[in-house]
């Protein structure tokens, strides 16, 4: 599960860098990065946990 967690962050930061440099898709990008940051930290949270 954390391995999926992980792949969605950069996947949603990826998606996030296209639109913000590509298409200007307003809100939709930064709400998609949020998301992304979000995911990245509860994977380094529950890595220091274990």
């Amino acid at each position: 599960m954390g391995n999926l967690l992980y792949l969605v962050a950069v996947i949603l930061i990826i998606a996030w860098a296209i639109g913000f440099l590509g298409y200007h898709a307003g809100g939709l990008i930064h709400i998609l990065l949020v998301i992304a940051v979000i995911a990245i930290l509860l994977k380094v949270i529950r890595r220091a946990t274990d």
